[in-house]
């Protein structure tokens, strides 16, 4: 098959579609014919040497696929040849094919087109796991999306607003501000100019930014909030004002989804399905693709997504 490695460390550049062996499926195990491949952040910081995949796992990026079943291994409860699913990986997904533990492998959402399946396993899962398993969030409440014109920010936004919370955002262009009241949003920062601190008070708080913004963090929570850095964008290094935690009855978590155990990983699959996909299938919830890129073109993908000036997600094709 053909996949994308990483020749070496650096800009887009170094992305190359060559011939790699074919995967095979160990024991639980399926092996998927890669549809589409979404395009994450976690792929640029391994593209420059900053994020390697965990044991085990393909050396090529990519941290979610769409695609049909080609086969299946030992000790797979639930799927066959030819079942449309998708499904989150470790790595490996900007490839023809990829081997993933059966417990990672969603059924493809229905009434959503096979290569947009690829847009939701890892947005779905995270914005899951950490805002809904995690923090909580209920009914009612606001949440506060960091990096709201993301992958992840879009379909926070929509989940949030579909089950019933006040979603407050931040992006840096109005463009965006004004796509994410249209997704749901009911109050938009932009981050350039104003401080969001001084203007949102949320009882939960998604945050890709990390250092930079614990201490706004802190201020916007409300009493018995819960904050969720997920990624350090912003650094990883902070003061933080122990005294204001206390005060506010607030809880800090610091959470990561690629290198938890495939067993984990099956629980917060399976709740998403339960949970998540009937608001897929019922519209109420839709990725939102930013551009669709061959596959083979990888490096366009990563300056698209080096750019900053994209809403949503951005997919490999085949």
């Amino acid at each position: 098959m053909r996949a994308i490695e990483i020749a070496r460390q650096g800009g887009p550049e170094v992305l190359e579609w060559r011939e790699v062996p074919d995967p095979r499926p160990e024991q639980g195990q399926v092996v998927i014919e890669v549809t589409a491949a979404g395009v994450n952040r976690a792929d640029v910081l391994q593209r420059n040497g900053f994020y390697d995949p965990p044991p085990g796992a393909p050396p090529y990026p990519g941290l979610e696929v769409s695609g049909v079943v080609a086969e299946v291994g030992a000790g797979v409860p639930g799927f066959e040849a030819g079942d449309r699913v998708c499904a989150l990986l470790a790595g490996g997904g900007y490839a023809e094919r990829v081997a993933v533990p059966w417990e990672q492998v969603m059924p493809a959402p229905e009434g959503l087109p096979l290569d947009e399946a690829a847009a939701l396993p890892e947005v779905a899962c995270t914005v899951w796991s950490n805002v809904f398993m995690l923090a909580r969030l209920r009914k009612g409440e606001t949440l506060l999306v960091h990096g709201g014109a993301s992958g992840i920010g879009t379909f926070a936004v929509q989940l949030a607003k579909a089950l019933g919370s006040r979603v407050a955002t931040t992006a840096g262009t109005d463009a965006k501000l004004a796509r994410l009241r249209e997704l749901g949003a009911d109050e938009t920062v932009n981050y350039r100019e104003q401080d969001f601190s001084d203007l949102v008070r949320a009882d939960v708080i998604l945050d890709i930014i990390g250092a930079r913004y614990l201490a706004g963090n802190l201020r916007a929570l409300n009493t018995g909030g819960r904050l969720v850095i997920i990624a350090l964008q912003g650094g990883a290094k902070a003061e933080i004002d122990l005294g204001l935690l206390l005060t506010k009855r607030a809880a800090v978590h610091g959470t990561t989804l690629r290198s938890r155990p495939a067993e984990e990983k099956g629980v917060i699959v399976r709740s998403v399905v339960d949970n998540v996909w009937p608001l897929v299938a019922a519209g109420a919830v839709r990725p939102v693709v930013h551009a669709r890129v061959p596959m083979s073109d990888a490096a366009e993908a990563h300056r698209i997504l080096d750019s900053g000036e994209h809403i949503g997600k951005i997919l490999l094709v085949r």
